[in-house]
C-alpha cells in the first residue's frame, strides 16, 4: 500500500503495540499471511478496508492492509504481505514467534451497508484481493443481507491467486458466484484467461441495486469503475482502495496526498464521483 519506509516509526499520539506471530500461510512463492496475536490487554478492532502500520523492529514500517475477519473477537489481526522491499521483505520473513510492531487501525473501510438489499460486486486483481477479503469475509457473515454476492479475482498466472483455497470454499459452498481470470494460463488451467473487465462486462447488473467494490492496479480500477458506469452503476456505488505514499498514517506528513485527500485519513477507500476526476490529473 505505500513507498516503504526504512525509518523508527512516526508516532503523533498513537501507539505502536507488540504483536506475536502465531500463523504463516504461503500464498505464492513472495506473498504470505501472517497471522498475529496481541500480547497485550488492548486489542485492535478494525473495519473491512482499513490499514495498519507493521514495524518490523530495526528495519522500519509500512502500511499494510488488514485481509483477516473484522468478526473475530480475540484481537487477532492477518495481514497478507508481498516481499518487494526491504521492510516488506523483513516482515515476509517473520517466522512464528516473532514480534511485530503495529499501529492502528487508520483509513477508512468498505462501505457494506450501503450494499444492503442489493447486489455486492467484489473485483480484485493481484495481492488487491487482500483488502477485499475482510470485506467477502463481512458479507458472508451477514449472507441474508445481500441478493447476489459476486467476487472476480484476476492474477498474472494461477501461480499468483492468492486465497485459492478461501475461494473455493466459498464457491464450493453456494456463497458467492466466482469468477477467476490469469493473465497467462498454466497448462493445467481450466478457468479464464485475460483481464477482471471481461467477465464484469458479462454480469448481469441493476442499476441502483448493485454495490462495486475493487481493488488492484489503478488502470485495473479505473478501466473496471467505466465498465460500470457504461453499464449505468452510479459513480456514488463503485468504490475503490487508492494507494499513495502513506508513511505516518495519522495525516501528518502529506506524502499520501491526492488532491485534496489524504488518504491514510480520507481514504484508501473512496468512491468513484470522489476519485474520477483526481485520478484523471496525470501529475496526482
Amino acid at each position: 500500500m505505500s513507498v516503504e519506509t526504512r525509518a523508527r516509526p512516526v508516532a503523533h499520539g498513537d501507539t505502536m503495540l507488540p504483536y506475536r506471530v502465531v500463523g504463516r500461510s504461503a500464498q505464492t512463492p513472495d506473498t504470505v499471511t501472517l497471522r498475529l496475536q496481541p500480547v497485550h490487554d488492548a486489542a485492535q478492532r478494525f473495519r473491512a478496508g482499513q490499514f495498519m502500520m507493521l514495524y518490523s523492529f530495526g528495519v522500519g514500517e509500512i502500511a499494510i492492509s488488514i485481509s483477516g475477519n473484522p468478526a473475530d473477537d480475540n484481537g487477532t489481526l492477518e495481514h497478507t504481505i508481498r516481499a518487494v522491499g526491504a521492510v516488506s521483505a523483513a516482515l515476509h520473513r517473520t517466522g512464528i514467534g516473532g514480534l511485530i510492531g503495529v499501529r492502528g487501525p487508520y483509513g477508512t473501510g468498505w462501505d457494506l451497508a450501503s450494499a444492503i438489499g442489493g447486489d455486492l460486486v467484489i473485483v480484485g486483481g493481484g495481492v488487491g484481493l487482500a483488502p477485499l477479503r475482510s470485506a467477502v469475509l463481512t458479507a458472508l457473515a451477514a449472507r441474508s443481507d445481500y441478493r447476489r454476492i459476486v467476487l472476480i479475482s484476476g492474477a498474472r498466472t494461477p501461480g499468483d491467486m492468492l486465497f485459492r483455497d478461501d475461494q473455493q470454499v466459498w464457491s464450493a459452498a453456494g456463497s458467492i458466484e466466482l469468477e477467476q481470470t490469469v493473465d497467462r494460463p498454466a497448462p493445467d488451467w481450466r478457468g479464464r484467461v485475460g483481464f477482471v473487465t471481461e467477465p464484469l462486462a458479462h454480469l448481469t447488473l441493476e442499476p441502483g441495486k448493485t454495490t462495486a467494490l475493487l481493488c488492484g492496479p489503478e488502470p485495473m480500477m479505473r478501466f473496471c469503475a467505466q465498465s460500470l458506469l457504461r453499464r449505468g452503476i452510479p459513480a456514488t456505488d463503485i468504490q475503490l482502495a487508492l494507494e499513495r505514499n502513506m508513511q505516518c498514517g495519522v495525516a501528518r506528513c502529506g506524502h499520501c496526498q491526492l488532491g485534496p485527500l489524504l488518504l491514510c485519513r480520507d481514504g484508501p477507500v473512496v468512491d468513484y464521483a470522489v476519485a474520477e476526476p483526481l485520478l484523471a490529473v496525470r501529475e496526482l
